[in-house]
């Protein structure tokens, strides 16, 4: 199934909440401000149970996104991994759900809602599982295997972009399946994630993954390209006209910027292998 853009997604000139909620936002804001840096992990924490709270959700998991290759034709997730997860309680089933999913994408996606999160990884979205999957999937063996069967039968998701090749996703998950999310829900979720900039790359470059550091060059894209592909240093340097040293002090600058010490690292992460 290829990945469609989502049909009723919220952006950020659509979600402003009422002047109440607005005030539970605000506070929300000044408590995660006050965590230092080096207690990231106990922020995220924070803040996944805030949202719970905003919202009625029963769980929360961070996702951090990468991309490796911004060719669309050739990789049916955009290039989009996701490399790191963090779950507010523990789910092993979802976990394990999440993994299998990841390991799946460079050959198929068959989960709307992950397509819904990748194939506008670049700008700022949030929406719910009724936003962007007809009814008839919620009768299918995707939607139990990986939904309702984990215990979460809805699901919002948030997505903020730090840059073109690095993301971060907060799901928020529901279950009983009497108890949809509200398309107020998603607006006061989605409102409460968008004025986190700072959070969220704070969030990213604690888990390593915030590429925008020092962002691949064109060139070092086009490196990337053939070490994914499984060629050899020499025959880059043949396919693109440069020398084996240029080249090696690419391949060397992209491993640094993926936070891997070998090709090895660089394919465990392409694989979906999700910390």
């Amino acid at each position: 199934m290829p990945i469609t853009h989502a049909r009723d997604t919220v952006t950020a000139d659509q979600m402003t909440p009422h002047v109440s909620l607005r005030a539970k936002v605000y506070s929300l804001w000044d408590d995660l401000a006050d965590f230092d840096a080096a207690r990231i992990d106990q922020a995220a924490d924070f803040l996944m149970r805030a949202l719970c709270d905003l919202i009625g959700a029963d769980n929360a998991m961070w996702v951090g996104l990468v991309r490796f290759t911004d060719d669309r034709s050739s990789d049916p997730a955009y290039g989009w991994r996701p490399l790191s997860m963090r779950l507010l309680h523990a789910n092993h089933r979802l976990v394990d759900a999440v993994r299998e999913q990841a390991q799946s994408l460079g050959k198929e996606v068959l989960n709307p809602a992950v397509a819904g999160v990748l194939s506008e990884a670049g700008s700022f979205h949030a929406f719910r599982l009724a936003d962007i999957a007809p009814a008839a999937w919620f009768d299918t063996d995707v939607y139990r295997s990986y939904y309702r069967d984990c215990g979460r039968d809805d699901a919002i998701y948030g997505v903020f972009p730090i840059n073109c090749d690095t993301a971060s996703c907060f799901c928020m998950f529901r279950s009983g399946r009497e108890r949809s999310f509200t398309t107020g829900e998603r607006d006061l979720a989605a409102y409460a994630l968008r004025g986190l900039k700072w959070f969220h790359r704070q969030l990213l470059l604690s888990h390593g993954l915030l590429v925008a550091s020092a962002q691949l060059t064109p060139v070092e894209r086009s490196v990337l390209h053939g070490l994914l592909a499984g060629q050899a240093e020499k025959a880059i340097s043949a396919e693109l006209g440069k020398s084996q040293h240029t080249t090696h002090d690419n391949i060397t600058a992209i491993y640094r910027k993926f936070g891997v010490n070998n090709r090895a690292g660089l394919m465990a992460l392409w694989l979906g292998q999700v910390k």
